[in-house]
């Protein structure tokens, strides 16, 4: 059966190869020391280049962007992003100084061995069990099956825990024999990153780092930390054994002495960098890496704080710099040399003052957040370095991120207050356009003219107000694509890309993404499981309901209540710890994890989530209570209605 032409990506316009040519002349390409370090110290690589799970599914295929190694930039990817996906190309083992070994390339993060006296140290163990399993196994073939003496978590985002179980077992890690290291606020931080708004920051993520789209000259080129994001596979999580709270603690584990710094509120909510004395090594965790890092993340996430990030850089600067010889990372490739790796640390730290402070600037003589972003540039000094550059974060969208975070998302124009959702806003825009046919025929100028910011802002209109518009939704896509082949970021060459893909060939269910996994739903403290049952919580249908429910916990942490009072009322779930109800319709008595599991849908088995709870008084409050809880749809519209 032949395919449908519509579906196929399209070649560049002239505009878009113009434009990508005209990026090419400004740019320093024959300077080519990130090719050097990004090469340096390689060992070996994997023998089949696809990392499968035990059931042959595959995780990520570490040759699928061969293709970048082709030396001229096609006209359908900005020349910087070319770059870019080529310097990040490499992938195995390499050294990073004598005792210090990276796998890169196998996933979005690298993973970081330590060589102790005995054993080894692992530093972040890449977002899955399989890809971590394969990192581990390709260490060992090339330095000897040397144990694992600790694991280290560097932060609570989730590509830098979710192959913990392939490096440690839990046996080990409760026996004592490996500790787990991590810094102060780790395992709340990372559970909640996968809870509250989970299932919308998942779902937008396959559009920040594209993994439904095919790798390509006109599809995925690169996902801005890495190569590519791997995807399917398991998601482990073992706790933290050891917290790390104070700048200057130091730990020596296998013989190794380590030095660290907090750096909370930067790009993690839980964060440090490590400094290995006898190595004259500093791990910068992901607070400094070779891009403009985001301040605010296009999956969605709280805002970071651009001021905490480079009065932490400047502290590192003043702890480490002169006793530095290697800077690396736990994404991208390491830097070498003292003097070099100051001047990195102090360009990056530039990097963050100078956007926090500029936004600031322009903010307080009255810019709204869009102007701002429309017109800030770095300075030539601050832009001339690659590692400052947008291949992650970008000027535009961590600028608006620092106005969010000072003035929010209102400019003050009370036209702005409150507008028209798309859909209604649509429909008025074509009723002003003349009817769909006039604004279809505005928005195809606009795109032949190559006014493409401006085709998408008027087909958008049209596809949110007609969504069974099948003209419109091609053009959209067509305008979308252009966008994307003009972008030097590739999250938002993703963004675009994955847009036109499904405009073009529609949300494709691809099944059930597992958020709360096994290992998730044990670190979740009850407060978290009883927000989340709020969060749930179908509002309107709740409305006239009230309960009273007394719930106790068997399994309480030390120190924790045992019991909390749940109350439905008014269409919201309230819960008190330690409260004790006079007259409770019913008193349920559970584990935590099976409470988790009730309300996150993991019991796995047939039946009422209440059968597994020792229920006594009304039985049917708390059924009713469960059946007002909705399954959040993972696979909604987005790019259009």
């Amino acid at each position: 059966m032949a395919e449908d032409p519509t579906l196929a990506p399209k070649p560049a316009t002239s505009h878009t190869a113009r434009a990508n040519a005209a990026a090419a002349a400004g740019l320093p390409l024959s300077d080519r020391r990130d090719y050097d370090d990004g090469a340096r110290g390689f060992i070996a690589t994997i023998d089949d280049p696809v990392i499968r799970r035990a059931d042959g599914i595959p995780v990520i295929d570490v040759s699928g962007h061969d293709f970048v190694l082709d030396s001229e930039a096609p006209d359908t990817v900005h020349p910087s992003l070319w770059r870019h996906a080529q310097v990040n190309h490499p992938h195995g083992l390499f050294e990073v100084t004598a005792g210090i070994y990276q796998v890169r390339g196998l996933d979005l993060s690298n993973v970081t061995f330590v060589e102790g006296d005995e054993g080894v140290i692992v530093i972040d163990p890449l977002v899955y069990f399989e890809t971590a399993q394969a990192a581990l196994a390709l260490y060992r073939a090339h330095r000897g099956d040397r144990p694992v003496t600790a694991l280290i978590y560097t932060h609570s985002h989730a590509d830098h825990y979710g192959g913990s179980r392939a490096i440690v077992s839990q046996e080990d890690v409760d026996g004592g024999r490996v500790p787990v290291i991590a810094p102060e606020g780790f395992l709340y931080e990372a559970v909640a990153e996968n809870v509250y708004a989970g299932n919308a920051m998942t779902r937008r993520a396959t559009y920040m780092y594209g993994p439904m789209i095919p790798p390509g000259p006109r599809g995925h080129v690169n996902a801005g930390l890495a190569n590519a994001l791997s995807n399917l596979g398991a998601s482990t999580l073992v706790a933290p054994t050891d917290l790390v709270k104070d700048t200057g603690e130091t730990r020596t584990v296998d013989g190794v002495e380590m030095v660290f710094q907090m750096a909370p509120g930067t790009e993690a909510p839980s964060e440090f960098l490590i400094h290995f004395p006898r190595h004259r090594a500093l791990c910068a965790a992901e607070d400094a890496t070779h891009t403009l890092h985001n301040l605010y993340t296009l999956r969605g996430a709280q805002v970071r704080d651009a001021a905490t990030w480079w009065k932490t850089l400047n502290e590192t600067i003043r702890l480490f710099g002169e006793n530095t010889d290697v800077v690396f990372a736990q994404h991208h490739w390491p830097r070498w040399g003292t003097d070099d790796i100051v001047a990195y640390l102090e360009n990056q730290r530039d990097l963050y003052k100078f956007l926090h402070d500029r936004v600031l600037h322009l903010a307080n003589k009255g810019e709204t957040m869009l102007e701002i972003a429309e017109q800030l540039e770095l300075p030539p000094a601050l832009s001339a370095q690659w590692y400052n550059r947008d291949y992650y974060g970008s000027v535009s969208h961590n600028a608006k991120a620092v106005y969010q975070r000072y003035l929010g998302w209102y400019d003050s124009n009370p036209a702005h207050l409150h507008g028209l959702p798309p859909a209604e806003v649509g429909a008025r825009y074509v009723a002003l356009a003349g009817g769909a046919d006039a604004l279809l025929d505005a928005g195809r100028a606009a795109f032949e003219a190559g006014d493409y910011r401006w085709a998408a802002e008027l087909l958008s209109h049209l596809v949110f107000a007609d969504p069974g518009n099948r003209e419109a939704a091609l053009l959209q896509a067509d305008t979308l694509e252009q966008l994307g082949y003009q972008c030097e970021n590739p999250t938002w060459r993703n963004e675009y890309l994955m847009g036109a893909q499904e405009l073009r060939g529609g949300v494709k269910d691809l099944g059930t993404i597992q958020l709360a996994t096994l290992d998730v739903l044990g670190a979740m403290p009850p407060e978290m499981i009883f927000d989340f049952m709020g969060i749930k919580l179908d509002a309107r249908r709740a409305e006239a309901a009230a309960s009273r429910i007394q719930w106790s916990l068997t399994d309480a942490a030390d120190g924790d209540p045992s019991t909390y009072a749940l109350e439905l009322r008014n269409g919201c779930l309230i819960y008190t710890p330690g409260k004790e109800l006079e007259a409770a319709d019913a008193r349920v008595t559970s584990t935590r994890g099976d409470l988790a599991k009730a309300v996150f849908g993991a019991a796995g088995a047939q039946g009422s989530p209440v059968d597994a709870m020792a229920v006594d008084g009304d039985r049917d409050a708390v059924a009713r209570l469960f059946s007002l809880l909705e399954d959040f749809p993972f696979w909604f519209p987005i790019a259009g209605p």
